[in-house]
């Protein structure tokens, strides 16, 4: 009896709190990495087999609270390989961003609902491979006002 409550007790908590986790807003690009020199980075494209890399959310954000999703879509039957998603910062060293955005990959997504970066343009290079070990890069230009 006890524990069935202490069952409840816990589970009314997870379900209050979880929105409120699930919504928290993410320091994606901190002032002090902003303020860093550019980095050198070419924006080339070929033609590949590899998975596509698109923003599937808008470039030209409020950086005080955004919606950033990126969509990864494999080719060829293949499946993305979420453990090799990386994202950086295009900045001189450049900054990775991955270990901020682990827990928001889901499926062929990355989606953070709040993120947050300072105003000014950011550049970050997306980089991912499917089971088949193709890989893409793909540069996404963020600017926030």
């Amino acid at each position: 009896m006890r524990t069935q409550r202490l069952t409840a007790i816990v589970s009314s908590a997870v379900a209050f709190l979880f929105p409120l986790v699930a919504t928290a807003q993410i320091q994606l690009i901190t002032k002090d990495e902003a303020s860093r020199p550019d980095g050198q980075f070419f924006n080339t494209r070929a033609i590949t087999r590899g998975p596509s890399i698109q923003l599937a959310s808008e470039n030209d954000v409020t950086g005080a609270g955004f919606l950033f999703k990126v969509a990864l879509e494999p080719k060829g039957g293949a499946t993305i390989d979420t453990k090799s998603l990386r994202v950086e910062y295009l900045k001189d060293p450049v900054i990775d961003l991955t270990p901020r955005l682990l827990s928001h990959i889901h499926g062929n997504k990355l989606e953070v609902a709040q993120a947050k970066v300072p105003p000014g343009r950011h550049a970050l290079r997306v980089t991912v491979k499917d089971s088949e070990g193709r890989q893409t890069s793909q540069i996404i230009q963020l600017q926030a006002r």
